[in-house]
């Protein structure tokens, strides 16, 4: 049987499974909107499939993405995550994740919920997007450039406009899987 998938997925059963059973899905748990957030964050001049290769190392450095945890990140901690070879070491990278954490919780007290916030900018529900072929996914939205413009100006680093729509289709905010993808057409989609 030939199963069609979005153009982007190479043949890394590690990849086929995050795009069959994670991207796209709409996820509204605010501490793992806010690791894919960072995790997007981090892909930055490179590609996703390198990110989620090192998915597992990243949480296993950043105490699973607890903010309440990585606020009290100090200088030996960087330095500890600048020698972690299983991530990305870019210091600006990862300054962020600690910046961008103490941000969460602000918006977390603010907005009374951190996923809300974000769910915000789509209208709290996610948008069906009629894509025919990859060419025609764009890599940022106004959506995404109101989201990217709002959490910079609470804070938040590595969040343009470009990584929040993947962040917004990864997240399930957007469903852009292409019309052929198999995931549409088995409406696998919201289960």
């Amino acid at each position: 049987m030939n199963i069609t998938r979005c153009g982007w997925v190479n043949s890394d059963p590690l990849y086929i499974a995050y795009h069959d059973e994670e991207w796209g899905k709409p996820e509204y748990d605010d501490l793992k909107l806010f690791e894919l957030l960072m995790l997007e964050g981090m892909q930055a001049g490179l590609s996703w499939y390198t990110i989620l290769k090192k998915r597992e190392n990243y949480r296993a450095a950043f105490d699973s993405f607890d903010p309440g945890k990585i606020v009290r990140y100090d200088d030996a901690k960087i330095e500890e995550l600048m020698n972690n070879a299983g991530i990305i070491r870019n210091r600006l990278k990862i300054k962020a994740i600690i910046n961008n954490a103490h941000v969460y919780s602000e918006i977390s007290r603010d907005e009374g919920s951190f996923g809300r916030y974000l769910w915000s900018f789509v209208g709290g529900a996610p948008a069906v997007n009629e894509r025919e072929s990859l060419k025609d996914v764009p890599a940022s939205t106004p959506e995404s450039d109101t989201m990217s413009k709002a959490l910079k100006k609470k804070g938040m680093k590595f969040v343009g406009s470009t990584i929040c729509y993947a962040f917004m289709q990864a997240s399930g905010m957007v469903d852009d899987h292409v019309k052929d993808c198999i995931c549409r057409k088995k409406g696998v989609l919201n289960s």
